[in-house]
C-alpha cells in the first residue's frame, strides 16, 4: 500500500508541472508526433522530448516510431486515479486542428 501511494503522490507531482500537464491534455485529443507538440506549445523539440522522457519513464504515454517520426499517445489503463484528472482537462481540439504537422506532409492521414 506504501508503494502505491508513493507512486501516486510521484505521477501527482509529475502532472503539476504546467508543460507536462498541457502535454497531457493534448494528447488526450489523439496521438501526436513530437513535431506537432512543439508546433501547438511553442517549445522547442529538445525541451519536449525531455517532458515526453518524463512522462513515459512515470507509464503515462506510449511512444511509438513510424520512419523518423516518433508519435507519442496517452496511457488511459494502469493509472485509475488519473482518469478523473484526464476527464477534467480542458480540450485541445481546436489547437490540435489548427496545426498542420511537419510530419503529415505527404501522408495520407
Amino acid at each position: 500500500m506504501e508503494d502505491r501511494i508513493m507512486e501516486m503522490a510521484e505521477d501527482l507531482k509529475l502532472l503539476a508541472d504546467k508543460t507536462r500537464l498541457s502535454i497531457v491534455a493534448l494528447l488526450k485529443e489523439r496521438e501526436l508526433c513530437v513535431c506537432d507538440i512543439t508546433d501547438i506549445t511553442g517549445m522547442s523539440q529538445p525541451n519536449a522530448s525531455q517532458h515526453l522522457r518524463k512522462l513515459k519513464m512515470a507509464g503515462m504515454v506510449n511512444e511509438s516510431k513510424r520512419g523518423q517520426w516518433v508519435y507519442y499517445s496517452l496511457v488511459t489503463t494502469d493509472k485509475p486515479y488519473l482518469e478523473c484528472l484526464y476527464g477534467s482537462l480542458p480540450s485541445m481540439k481546436e489547437k490540435i486542428d489548427a496545426v498542420k504537422g511537419c510530419c503529415e506532409v505527404g501522408e495520407d492521414v
